[in-house]
């Protein structure tokens, strides 16, 4: 019986996202569940100093907590943000709270383009980060991570997407990840390619 894998995300979109990547690397039989599908599932406060920190903190918790519920899981979690070289790599770990409420897209997106508007355009080099990693019920990890990179915009421009993604222009492109399709920008995205990445260690898991 293959062991099934629990992203540990109430985002839909992911879950879907990464059912299509194992399809991809040749594991379509792999059921993929979200935290839904596990009633009592404890949220776990990010308290690492890393993406890498925060993702295993994530996949660990699940992992533990479902075998001991007697339902083992290879747990995976991913932790991103976004690394902005003229401040260090800020806002990074803290991407979603940068202005101090977790998840006001509006307040972090503004307080990044005030903090920066006196940076032209040749120093606003940028990176989107992404860690993921898998626990499984023997607590084996399995991690990774990827990036991708680009530069920050004056200002937002686009409809789709979240967070940053209206400022941030990928690599050789014009358009802000807000301005790519969903097909375009799960193609070179950060969590993209972490979850491609981790999805090729995870064959030797299933083989």
């Amino acid at each position: 019986m293959t062991l099934p894998l629990l992203l540990a995300t109430r985002n839909q979109g992911k879950i879907a996202e990464l059912r299509t990547i194992l399809a991809e690397v040749g594991l379509p039989q792999v059921e993929v569940l979200g935290v839904e599908d596990f009633p009592g599932l404890p949220e776990v406060a990010e308290t690492g100093l890393s993406f890498a920190e925060n993702a295993l903190l994530k996949a660990s918790s699940a992992a533990t907590h479902c075998a001991a519920a007697g339902r083992p899981v290879l747990a995976v979690a991913d932790d991103s943000g976004l690394a902005v070289e003229v401040l260090g790599g800020m806002p990074g770990i803290f991407s979603a709270r940068w202005a101090g409420r977790h998840g006001d897209d509006t307040a972090n997106l503004a307080l990044l383009l005030d903090q920066l508007a006196d940076v032209p355009a040749q120093h606003r080099q940028a990176a989107f980060v992404c860690a993921a990693v898998a626990v499984d019920p023997n607590g084996q990890q399995y991690s990774v991570q990827a990036q991708v990179e680009g530069q920050l915009a004056e200002k937002p421009l686009g409809i789709n997407g979240f967070g940053y993604d209206p400022v941030f222009v990928p690599g050789e492109d014009t358009r802000t990840m807000a301005q790519l399709s969903p097909q375009e920008k799960n193609a070179i995205s950060h969590r993209g390619r972490a979850f491609r990445a981790l999805a090729e260690q995870l064959q030797q898991v299933w083989g």
